[in-house]
């Protein structure tokens, strides 16, 4: 990383699945230029490709007029990712409970709570404007960055 306290990095794209994997290329890239083990880096990319589905899927409801923004921003201590929509925002109470026994064969309903399990903290935020922002922060681990360098 430069001399800078912190350096950002956006992107901006329609509601469609076609940018997955560009999402996730550019996130192993980011982390990996942090130090994450690749372990970190693969968890790291799992929750960012759930939290960037969500927002496809069910924030913007698969509308491509409407957009996706992810942004990453690289610290000494940390990455924060925040990926945000334009659609109506939920209740997080209100989703079901992946463990539950009459969720657990069902091949959806886990991508908040992957998140939750693999990102050191994890915010939801309404826009004022309209949308959803999720906001997800992974702190970097020093020994393991003095090892990667």
């Amino acid at each position: 990383m430069s001399t800078r306290e912190y350096e950002e990095f956006e992107l901006t794209f329609t509601s469609t699945l076609h940018y997955l994997d560009l999402v996730q290329e550019i996130s192993e890239k980011i982390t990996r230029i942090m130090g994450f083990s690749e372990d970190e880096r693969y968890w790291i990319g799992l929750s960012l490709r759930e939290s960037v589905t969500n927002a496809i899927l069910h924030g913007n409801k698969g509308d491509e007029s409407k957009k996706v923004a992810v942004r990453f921003s690289l610290q000494p201590d940390r990455l924060v990712i925040r990926v945000s929509d334009e659609g109506e925002g939920f209740d997080e109470s209100k989703v079901p409970d992946p463990l539950a026994p009459e969720n657990l064969l069902k091949p959806s309903g886990r991508g908040i709570f992957y998140m939750r399990q693999f990102m050191d903290n994890v915010e939801y935020e309404l826009i004022p404007s309209g949308g959803l922002e999720v906001k997800m922060q992974k702190m970097v681990n020093q020994e393991e960055r003095r090892r990667v360098k």
